[in-house]
């Protein structure tokens, strides 16, 4: 991480944020106290920054300068908001298709999904604000340059990103092991969100019973699970190959 892509010290921070810099998380000392500490901790209540208290010793890995026990690292990309991006593609006569990652943590996993989604016109890829991986360079490096391109999205959580595409009228499905409908077996010619689980234990239950339904790509070895980045690209083609035969039986 170089030091241009972090910002350090109480105030420095605060004032970042005070002037909406995108920041991906924040790193806070585990015992850190004091009126300007108290100050920072004001600033950031209400808003979907991620906050971790760590030991000294963490921050000191990332610089040497003064960081007063604190540090915020900026984002690489700046996040658009679902809320946004629906109603416009809407105005354009489209469909909606968007990609919710739910946990996902590796960096190469996001890059690898962020690449497949921009090749296949995914309208947006949403994360949670907490509990996710950070749009940092190697994610850019793995996406091949994708998350420059792809409109992503940060949400508070992944749970009022679902809801607030039901209420819009999108379909929102949940890859999961347990489904018991083949993902072949579902028409996404409308609006359509998919839903990717975390590396090791899927999607949450709470965001799967809210759902419209859960599918499953049918296995026959030994291994247990499809890496997500894996599975990503064949549901998300999926919905591409449904799509383009419904545009060509339009146009016949």
């Amino acid at each position: 991480m170089k030091e241009n892509e972090m910002i350090f010290g109480i105030r420095a921070v605060i004032e970042a944020i005070q002037a909406d810099k995108e920041i991906d998380k924040i790193l806070i000392r585990r015992d850190l106290q004091g009126e300007l500490a108290k100050e920072l901790f004001d600033v950031l209540h209400g808003t979907a920054i991620q906050v971790q208290r760590v030991p000294q010793e963490r921050l000191d890995r990332y610089t040497r300068k003064n960081h007063q026990g604190v540090i915020a690292f900026i984002s690489a990309v700046t996040y658009q908001k679902l809320e946004d991006i629906v109603p416009f593609v809407y105005e354009q006569g489209r469909d909606p298709f968007i990609v919710l990652l739910d946990g996902v943590t590796d960096v190469r996993n996001f890059g690898a999904i962020a690449r497949t989604c921009e090749c296949a016109g995914v309208d947006a890829i949403v994360i949670p604000a907490k509990g996710s991986v950070s749009v940092n360079a190697d994610a850019i490096k793995t996406s091949a340059g994708a998350l420059h391109v792809l409109p992503v999205c940060k949400e508070k959580s992944i749970n009022q990103a679902i809801r607030f595409l039901q209420q819009s009228g999108v379909k929102v499905y949940a890859a999961s092991e347990k489904a018991a409908e083949n993902y072949t077996h579902i028409a996404y010619d409308g609006p359509t969100a998919i839903v990717m689980g975390a590396e090791d234990t899927g999607v949450s239950y709470e965001n799967l019973r809210i759902c419209d339904a859960m599918i499953k790509i049918p296995q026959f070895g030994t291994i247990g699970s499809l890496n997500v980045s894996v599975a990503s690209s064949i549901l998300i083609y999926e919905v591409v190959r449904q799509r383009m035969n419904k545009t060509e039986h339009e146009q016949s």
